[in-house]
């Protein structure tokens, strides 16, 4: 599945690309999961920081390659947490279930690194952003939108 997203914006440089997640955070509820999909570089961990950043959760949003998953405590203002996962070292499905990350949903917003064609199967809908670097001058590009995860 290759879904149209409708809202694209560009991102010249990391502070940016912060900026742009403290913005999606606004906007995001426990239960949303958010699925950042990109190559390497093109600034999915800096995107994961700044929406925790906007969450307002504790500790240093950091990648979570090598342990999969990171949970980041929610904040004092009442907003979610957040579960942040590198879907890149899973081997599949069977591998994303068993991190249980459904029954964190209830209090957290999880973003999930790698996720595309692996994370859709934990909510109902989700926030697909596809981040792309130019080489050339290092800018980013988001293209994102919400998508559907079950159609009917």
């Amino acid at each position: 599945m290759n879904p149209v997203l409708p809202h694209q914006c560009t991102l010249p440089d990391v502070a940016d690309t912060e900026a742009f997640g403290r913005e999606l955070a606004a906007d995001l509820a426990a239960g949303d999961v958010v699925i950042l999909d990109g190559p390497l570089g093109a600034g999915k961990t800096a995107l994961a920081r700044g929406i925790g950043a906007g969450l307002g959760v504790i500790g240093r949003v950091s990648s979570p390659t090598f342990i999969i998953a990171r949970q980041h405590r929610a904040g004092a203002d009442g907003r979610p947490g957040m579960i942040h996962v590198d879907a890149y070292r899973l081997g599949g499905l069977d591998e994303l279930d068993a991190l249980d990350l459904d029954t964190d949903l209830d209090d957290s917003v999880v973003v999930v690194e790698w996720g595309e064609g692996v994370a859709e199967r934990l909510s109902r809908r989700h926030l697909l952003v596809r981040l792309s670097r130019d080489v050339d001058t290092d800018e980013r590009t988001a293209t994102y939108g919400w998508i559907d995860s079950h159609p009917r």
